[in-house]
């Protein structure tokens, strides 16, 4: 009895204290984000490489579902959308006919690519087939097999996505679901 007891009280610990982590670590990416997840211009900075308005986009190269090599920086010229998701998602469920939407109507008139990144980390690509097949899919589905992208552009919570001009600079972090309105506002502010 005494052994279950503790058993349970260990149990009950750890998972206060992943919760406290997953909590703090949400907190703190919404304190420094507050304005991008409201789709509000972010502060102007310096031109270097990182996550803020202005500073060019952390590149990187995956493959995409149909298992060709997407490198962003090769994207240069469009107005790009990086978006992260998973299929078990709820939010990006509701999100994804959406940007199918505006793909279809509007990427050729606009200029524009959608990367809706899938975190195969946390997914399993049979789910991610499936999933597009469902939808209906036909933009570009880059697996991020090992999660290392979603980490570098901060996808804590998803669905996560930033807007990125034709020079390669991000413009806007949005948190959580676009409609196809916000998705043409947001693009059609883009350089």
């Amino acid at each position: 009895m005494k052994k279950k007891m503790f058993g349970l009280i260990i149990v009950a610990i750890l998972i206060s204290i992943m919760i406290v982590g997953f909590v703090k670590g949400n907190v703190d990416t919404e304190e420094s984000f507050s304005n991008e997840q409201k789709g509000v211009d972010l502060l102007d900075v310096t031109s270097e490489e990182g996550l803020t308005k202005g500073n060019l986009a952390p590149d990187f190269t995956l493959t995409t579902l149909d298992g060709k090599k997407v490198q962003l920086s090769e994207l240069k010229g469009k107005k790009v959308i990086v978006n992260f998701w998973a299929t078990w998602c709820p939010p990006c469920k509701a999100e994804m006919p959406h940007m199918q939407n505006f793909y279809e109507d509007f990427s050729d008139e606009e200029n524009v690519e959608i990367l809706a990144v899938n975190l195969t980390s946390e997914d399993k690509e049979e789910s991610v087939q499936n999933f597009v097949q469902d939808y209906g899919l036909t933009f570009p589905i880059p697996l991020d097999t090992e999660g290392v992208v979603g980490e570098t552009f901060q996808a804590i919570t998803i669905p996560t996505s930033y807007m990125i001009d034709t020079k390669g600079r991000i413009q806007n972090k949005i948190v959580g679901p676009m409609d196809e309105n916000m998705i043409k506002d947001f693009v059609s502010n883009l350089d």
